[in-house]
């Protein structure tokens, strides 16, 4: 099941108390005082696992907490401090914190290993023998550790891709996907057969390869909602370029294609100055003899009303897909 978002709550250790103690060994009257210090609370680190690709951990499991410091003792023994909690999330996971309605951004992991301390341990207090001074030798006081806070998190993932597909509900994007990767997705007749995102490695050459990123399509109204929209349409955030799929049978190729650069620069108005390609997608669902003709009428409507060049693609047949490949890899170094 793939998760891309979550709310747990959290909980750093606290830190252990302070000690109130006196020597006691033999032949020591009145020892002065030997409290030790108590220890720090365990933190809450997120660290970025490319082992793991989703939130599903965190769907069901809600509540972390580290653990606390141990008090401080007598003979100058300061406490333990308490262990650590690691929550392994999947690379691209921006962290958040809940607080009074609002959301703070405290984290956002992108490379595996990366860890980020998200709630420090509370401090441990002092023992007595910190309190100690010429007019005051046997102090009685000690301070308590830290309490910590719990802390409310919202967990969003955002896939991290190469390529993200870009089109309106049965436009092919899925077909696409399963034929230039290794990726499976459900493919049907019908609209949203997609209903979470996949990822897949485009191999160009034996070593040039690229990941592309196909979502639940657009409609509009997307950035708002509508459809599977806001839900998955993040996922693209990320991504270096865009190939924006249009398919050949549509009645209005210039209106879909304004349709979904609206919405993607609704919802984020840098989507909308991403690189991107063009591609005339299902070609296959007409006669071969006519393939060129209609690319060529579409492209001069793309050329005239957005200066723009598509490229004609079948996904059945493989019509121009080597091409396209090699297009969206150049695009990529290009834009890197």
């Amino acid at each position: 099941m793939f998760i891309d978002f979550a709310r747990i709550r959290i909980k750093a250790g606290n830190g252990g108390d302070g000690c109130v103690s006196f020597r006691r060994e033999k032949f020591v009257p009145k020892g002065g005082p030997d409290g030790g210090d108590g220890g720090r609370g365990g933190d809450v680190i997120g660290i970025g696992d490319q082992n793991v690709n989703t939130l599903l951990d965190y769907r069901y499991h809600k509540s972390f907490k580290a653990e606390d410091g141990k008090y401080g003792s007598g003979a100058n023994k300061h406490g333990a401090g308490g262990k650590s909690v690691y929550l392994r999330l999947p690379l691209g996971t921006e962290v958040f914190q809940i607080e009074n309605g609002k959301k703070v951004k405290l984290a956002d992991i992108t490379n595996h290993g990366e860890e980020i301390v998200i709630s420090k341990g509370g401090y441990g207090g002092k023992g007595n023998m910190n309190f100690a001074t010429p007019t005051n030798q046997a102090p009685r006081n000690a301070t308590p550790g830290k309490v910590t806070e719990e802390i409310e998190l919202e967990l969003v993932l955002k896939l991290m891709a190469d390529v993200g597909l870009v089109g309106f509900p049965n436009a092919g994007k899925s077909t696409l996907l399963s034929v230039v990767s290794a990726a499976r997705p459900k493919i049907a007749d019908y609209e949203f057969t997609t209903l979470e995102p996949m990822l897949g490695v485009v191999q160009v050459t034996d070593y040039q390869s690229f990941v592309m990123a196909d979502i639940p399509g657009i409609i509009a109204g997307a950035h708002l909602g509508k459809g599977l929209g806001l839900q998955f349409i993040r996922h693209i955030q990320r991504t270096s370029i865009l190939l924006f799929l249009i398919d050949v049978q549509s009645e209005t190729p210039l209106e879909d294609y304004r349709t979904l650069r609206a919405e993607l620069f609704l919802f984020d108005p840098f989507m909308d100055k991403k690189a991107h390609l063009i591609a005339l997608s299902k070609l296959d669902t007409m006669p071969e003899d006519e393939y060129e003709d209609k690319v060529k009428e579409i492209s001069q409507s793309f050329r005239k009303e957005f200066k723009e060049d598509i490229i004609g693609i079948s996904s059945v047949t493989g019509y121009h897909i080597p091409e396209m490949k090699r297009m969206l890899f150049d695009l990529l170094q290009h834009n890197k």
